[in-house]
């Protein structure tokens, strides 16, 4: 029998759609520089508000009409109704969308606000599971990629990490095919999830999702958005800083030892976070050697296969 490598570090990068044409401009740079490193694909974040829809939809065209990237569709259920989710997953298919990340989205702020029929992602990747049944000859006979939210910290909404845990084994059961992290600063609440999760029964594989972040008020909003504390070095290293070069080498230095140890401890690869700027990210990823380890490993399976 043929001997095939081991399979070669996963890549990704998540984007959100632009708000104003000079941030659109500035995506397009952005797009171009990921491109440059291969990426398995670039996920495109959602919102069920009828204009970022729009926006999102754009964007995947964008990414599939001009680009050699291959999108990840987010798609929230929150407030959503069963006909409009089915409706959008067929409408992903058709597009040439291939990849799915399932997600609950933010509650509404009113208590009493609409939250739609489906109130747990696991519901939503049972959807998506039914609608790919239904178009198997557009899909060829295929699947889905079914990517979910996990959470290296306690999620704010949930009672205890354990409590996460359990939701991510059933978001498993309900037909997930692998995990994204919510950006964590503390190299073991990576390896502690991974570590919670297979104990639990949890097999999929678990990617962590970095944030080479260069600017203190950023993290600091990140931090109010998740509930996860920034590392204290890191806030006052990037508010110390004076250029936005040195700002951005701190930012990639903390999440390039982040994605070392997650890597050494058998983290299948690595999910960026860019905030549709692309410096941090690239720079991030040839600190990791990524595209050089990646490339190697193509070139390696196509020449065993070809012996």
């Amino acid at each position: 029998m043929p001997h095939y490598p081991a399979t070669p570090p996963s890549l990704s990068y998540e984007v959100y759609p632009p708000a104003t044409p000079r941030a659109r401009e500035a995506l397009n740079t952005t797009l171009d520089a990921l491109a440059a490193t291969h990426p398995d694909f670039v996920s495109v974040t959602y919102s069920g508000t009828p204009e970022r829809r729009r926006t999102t939809l754009e964007l995947i065209h964008q990414i599939l009409d001009h680009t050699r990237l291959r999108p990840l569709a987010h798609l929230t259920c929150v407030g959503e109704s069963a006909d409009t989710l089915t409706d959008l997953v067929r409408h992903f298919i058709s597009l040439g969308v291939r990849g799915v990340l399932a997600m609950r989205g933010d509650l509404p702020a009113d208590p009493n606000g609409e939250r739609g029929e489906y109130p747990f992602a696991r519901y939503l990747i049972e959807l998506i599971r039914r609608v790919e049944a239904q178009n198997a000859v557009a899909l060829g006979a295929g699947r889905l990629s079914i990517g979910v939210a996990a959470y290296p910290v306690r999620h704010p909404e949930s009672p205890s990490f354990q409590h996460d845990i359990e939701v991510l084994l059933g978001k498993q059961r309900s037909g997930a095919d692998y995990a994204i992290t919510q950006v964590y600063f503390r190299p073991e609440e990576y390896t502690g999830l991974v570590a919670a999760a297979r104990t639990a029964g949890v097999s999929i594989p678990i990617v962590p999702g970095l944030l080479p972040v260069d600017d203190v008020r950023r993290l600091e909003r990140l931090s109010a958005m998740t509930g996860v504390a920034p590392d204290p070095l890191l806030a006052a290293a990037l508010e110390a800083a004076r250029t936005e070069s040195e700002r951005t080498r701190i930012g990639v230095d903390f999440a390039a030892s982040l994605a070392r140890r997650a890597l050494e401890d058998g983290a299948p690869g690595v999910h960026v976070y860019t905030f549709n700027k692309h410096r941090g990210a690239t720079e991030l990823v040839e600190r990791l050697e990524l595209p050089r380890r990646r490339a190697d490993a193509r070139l390696d399976s196509a020449a065993r296969v070809g012996a």
